[in-house]
């Protein structure tokens, strides 16, 4: 273990000068380099750099009511151009069946319109390469001609429209010159947009919210448009501007999906603004076949069933060239044309989420964010290096280059860094140093017991090993979890702990031996510097620990407690539980729905006015409140019933806050639906199940089934008291804080790893101990162990609670109250319930107290 060949010792070298390469390039600017110089870096999340994130939802019923429509168009015309006409009643769609349904008078042209309506069907493909058609028709022997939309069809029509939703959604904002944008396919029926730089989405969302289906139509001039209902084949549509309706003939004569261009232009007769467009070949063909046809009627054109003009035909339009009219401004034009160019969705899109920050908010967090991390790595560098003297400053240089490696693999990724993945560089400091902690832990153990210094390194290098890989895959587990059900910012918190998890095992265990192995060669010690001394000189005091939160050798009785730590525990974990319920947590945007907007006005704001704007709206209970300083206020306001109209609640609370106080800037808004925050709250709370069920899979499998027990039911109860914590200082339950709560819960079962490692490593030690004492034992072994971690923690999670802001302040205050329930539930909560249940199993059969003492060390 304490010798390293040099191919061995140059490939470490080498892994370090990769890491700290990769890294540098993130320190310049990416135009700072040539083109064909293959730089990656790491992106900046949204909450960093200003931006929105939209999550769109394409509507998939509006797929099956445009497909029944068509069906019911196409029987009535192939049944009333049949050769002899094929008589029938009762023609309808049924969208809650996903069918129509007719009678057909004649049995004997029953088989012939089964046949018309079966060649309605269009071919879907089903994948590997089966394809079949997306209607069944079947006919009883009553005349009931039924064609049924099958779910494969729909299925496969639903994903299509997706994929090519998401092409148009690029398109449309590939002409409004935004870049970087981030467009993906999220589930089964989502689009995810992330937009950087744009801090007032409104145009953008107006544009992605327009099907933008462009047809052409015949008007009926016999219809009567005061009629309630409109005869068959026609359909009364509303003007695009004013209250005139009209009778459009539902067969579409001209389809938008032929024209080739779209620009906007000014009229040269009348100087008002037009759109110009131009068909292919097919569209011009048909465009004039229909206007030589119908000289003298009118012809409308239609956008997303809304007529924008309807203008009679004077003459055959041959040149497959046209202009639309309609009252245009110079940017309703040319974002018509831009609709139009980029195509027509084949189904709406709604917006369910929306999260925009400001480029100001942005350069606050990230400099909160660089606060925190620099503030918690000289909290955890003092500490080490005064704590473990010389070998704690060799895993000070180690934690120096974990945090390097961590920026180089997400570089190589080229994954974006959030508020929260800066949260988890943060905590990193504190876990990363866990593992050098039980090394020099066990090395100061191994010198006491009287060991030679090679053979103590030897021996605490090796012992700790296993402890090291047990403690931190439970971690692993959690972020696991959290990554799995986890959504934005939140999955980036995740990678960036996972990634410096795995890295600090290979700093902890490889690095610092490497860098101890080269000290020992150079110095030769006959002594290792991990013991204090009476009288040092300056450089011993710098080299030794120059203070030990306990003493060495600790006899702490504490299984005399253990029925008490039980009860209490108990005790508090109810009324936590209760106080989850009644008074309740405090819900976040994520978990209860709702609209959450940020803003900052030129002077002191005046609530009372701003309030009163907001509420004149009507859009339900208006709460504001001053948010840091004076001149910032935060607005809550509750979800609509319909999630469409979230976006019209935010467009028009912004523009009432515009008008009731000039110069007001939006640094933040958060819209979240029902639908969504009921997905976020079940995906968070399946994260905290798996979590709880995989750790006692894993625990169970690596110790007896009492550990397994012990290490659950403690994880529960801090989990619980996490949340009684939460309800008694109403700290928001949402993302952030299910991802602290995860981490705690990752916390808790690694310091009950070790001290579980422990008993198991003292029952084969000490046969004849009883298991109390043996308890006990073992927990004042890893006393300095325990205590060490969590101070890393704590001092790397402080800055995050006193400089990393209200976004970041929930999850440190309750990471700080996890370390503490935590280190406290090892001792008090999960020892007990070992030393309960394993002591007829354990033990069998334990000897008298007077033989185990004799046996135990140190005595």
């Amino acid at each position: 273990m304490m010798y390293f060949a040099r191919w061995k010792q140059a490939a470490i070298l080498a892994v370090c000068l990769f890491g700290v390469l990769v890294t540098l390039p993130n320190l310049l600017p990416r135009a700072a380099f040539p083109d064909w110089f293959p730089v990656r870096q790491v992106n900046l999340g949204l909450d960093l750099r200003g931006g929105s994130y939209l999550l769109l939802e394409v509507d998939t019923n509006g797929l099956l009511r445009e497909r029944l429509e068509q069906l019911v168009e196409g029987a009535r015309r192939g049944l009333n151009q049949a050769n002899p006409r094929i008589g029938y009643t009762g023609l309808r769609a049924e969208p809650e069946q996903r069918r129509i349904s007719l009678r057909v008078t004649d049995p004997a042209q029953r088989e012939a319109a089964q046949r018309i309506i079966r060649e309605l069907g269009q071919e879907v493909q089903l994948g590997a390469g089966q394809r079949a058609q997306d209607i069944e028709v079947t006919i009883n022997a009553d005349g009931l001609l039924v064609a049924l939309v099958t779910e494969a069809g729909l299925r496969a029509k639903a994903s299509a429209a997706v994929e090519q939703s998401i092409e148009i959604v690029r398109r449309r904002i590939d002409e409004t010159g935004v870049v970087e944008a981030l467009i993906a396919r999220q589930g089964q029926n989502r689009i995810l947009v992330q937009l950087p730089g744009v801090d007032d989405p409104d145009r953008i969302k107006q544009l992605l919210g327009r099907t933008a289906r462009m047809t052409f139509h015949l008007l009926d001039e016999t219809a009567n448009l005061q009629a309630a209902s409109p005869p068959p084949g026609v359909m009364f549509l509303p003007a695009d501007q004013g209250e005139q309706r009209y009778a459009v003939r539902r067969r579409i004569e001209v389809d938008g999906a032929s024209l080739t261009d779209a620009r906007a232009g000014q009229d040269s007769r009348s100087g008002e603004w037009v759109v110009n467009f131009t068909f292919d070949s097919v569209g011009t063909r048909r465009f004039a076949d229909v206007t030589r046809q119908n000289v003298g009627r009118p012809f409308a054109i239609v956008l997303d069933d809304k007529v924008i003009t309807a203008p009679n035909i004077r003459e055959p339009i041959t040149g497959g060239r046209g202009q639309i009219s309609g009252n245009f401004t110079v940017r309703s034009a040319n974002d018509l044309a831009v609709l139009l160019r980029a195509g027509a969705l084949p189904a709406p899109l709604t917006v369910i989420e929306e999260r925009t920050v400001g480029p100001e908010l942005g350069a606050d967090a990230i400099r909160a964010g660089i606060i925190s991390l620099a503030v918690g790595t000289a909290f955890v560098f003092l500490y080490m290096g005064f704590a473990y003297g010389l070998f704690g400053w060799f895993a000070n240089i180690a934690l120096l280059l974990n945090i390097v490696f961590i920026v180089s693999f997400l570089s190589l990724l080229e994954a974006t860094l959030t508020l929260p993945g800066i949260a988890g560089m943060v905590l990193t400091l504190g876990t990363a140093l866990d593992a050098n902690i039980l090394i020099n832990e066990r090395i100061r153990e191994e010198v006491k017991n009287g060991r030679s210094p090679i053979n103590a390194l030897e021996a605490g290098y090796t012992k700790a090993s296993g402890t090291i890989l047990d403690s931190n895959l439970t971690n692993l587990i959690a972020m696991g979890c959290l990554y799995a059900f986890g959504s934005g910012p939140v999955k980036g918190f995740a990678v960036t702990v996972a990634i410096g998890t795995i890295i600090q095992m290979w700093t902890a265990t490889v690095l610092t031996r490497l860098l101890v192995v080269w000290w020992y060669r150079w110095r030769r010690p006959k002594e290792l510097p991990v013991v204090e001394k009476p009288r040092m000189s300056l450089r011993e005091r710098l080299a030794r620990p120059l203070f030990r939160l306990c003493p060495d050798v600790t006899r702490i009785a504490f299984m005399r407690g253990a029925v008490a730590g039980l009860v209490v525990s108990g005790v508090l974990s109810a009324a936590s539980l209760l106080g989850a319920f009644y008074p309740g947590l405090e819900k976040g945007i994520d978990f209860r729905g709702g609209i959450i907007m940020e803003a900052r006005t030129t002077g002191p704001a005046d609530l009372g006015a701003l309030r009163g704007a907001a509420s004149a709206l009507n859009v339900g209970d208006v709460g504001i409140q001053q948010f840091g300083d004076a001149q910032t206020v935060l607005l809550r306001l509750p979800v609509p019933a319909q999630e469409a109209q979230v976006q019209i609640v935010v467009n028009q609370v912004r523009a009432a806050l515009e008008a009731a106080a000039p110069g007001i800037r939006i640094l933040r808004v958060e819209a979240v639906g029902n639908r969504i925050s009921d997905e976020l709250f079940t995906g968070g709370m399946i994260a905290l199940g798996i979590s709880l069920f995989a750790m006692l899979l894993y625990i169970w499998f690596r110790f007896e089934w009492q550990f397994g027990i012990a290490a659950i039911v403690t994880l529960i109860l801090d989990t619980t008291k996490t949340i009684g914590f939460m309800v008694l200082f109403q700290i928001e339950f949402n993302l952030t804080t299910i991802a602290a709560i995860l981490t705690v819960i990752g916390f808790s079962a690694n310091d009950k790893v070790v001290v579980f490692d422990r008993m198991r490593e003292n029952l084969r030690k000490y046969k004849q101990m009883p298991l109390e004492q043996l308890v006990d034992l073992s927990i004042n072994e890893t006393l300095n162990r325990s205590l060490g971690t969590s101070m890393t923690l704590l001092l790397s999670t402080l800055p995050l609670a006193l400089f990393g802001g209200d976004a970041l302040s929930g999850f440190a205050w309750v990471m700080l109250f996890g370390i503490f329930i935590s280190a406290s539930s090892s001792v008090f909560i999960a020892a007990p319930i070992v030393l309960f249940s394993g002591r007829n199993r354990l033990r069998r059969g334990e000897p008298g107290a007077a033989g185990a003492v004799a046996s135990q060390p140190g005595g």
